[in-house]
């Protein structure tokens, strides 16, 4: 009966060691598989050549000015980028707006700092004021 039991376990430790070792075999091949397709993914990317923007001339060449459905197609893309640029833009003013009122709104005008700074400012108009009086 011990003898079973010891058997048992033996078999059952056998039986994790080899999950083990398939779980091994299988991530080792799993991660050859993945380096391989990256390597070989690479080297084509290495060798293919990227194609030439066309020219000014084959995109007028293959432009037909006289195709309306196409004059529409670009002129409702040109107003929707236009679209999208000014809204962009209006946002863009906005967030600066808010975030200069935001900036204002934190000065502490209790900081010393700041009324040498006014005072300063203060005194150099007063003199400016003067000389220009004294001059006339």
């Amino acid at each position: 009966m011990i003898a079973l039991l010891g058997d048992r376990q033996d078999k059952q430790k056998e039986d994790k060691s080899e999950k083990s070792e398939e779980q091994a075999a299988a991530k080792i091949q799993a991660a050859f598989r993945g380096h391989k397709t990256r390597k070989s993914m690479s080297m084509k990317a290495a060798t293919k050549k990227p194609e030439p923007e066309p020219t000014k001339a084959e995109l007028e060449a293959e432009f037909r000015a006289d195709d309306k459905d196409l004059c529409d197609a670009a002129t409702k893309i040109q107003a929707s980028f236009r679209g999208h640029q000014a809204r962009k833009q209006n946002q863009e003013e906005k967030d600066k707006e808010q975030q200069d009122k935001e900036d204002i709104e934190n000065i502490d005008l209790e900081d010393p700092e700041l009324n040498k700074a006014a005072t300063k400012i203060q005194a150099s108009f007063r003199g400016h004021k003067v000389r220009k009086d004294v001059t006339n």
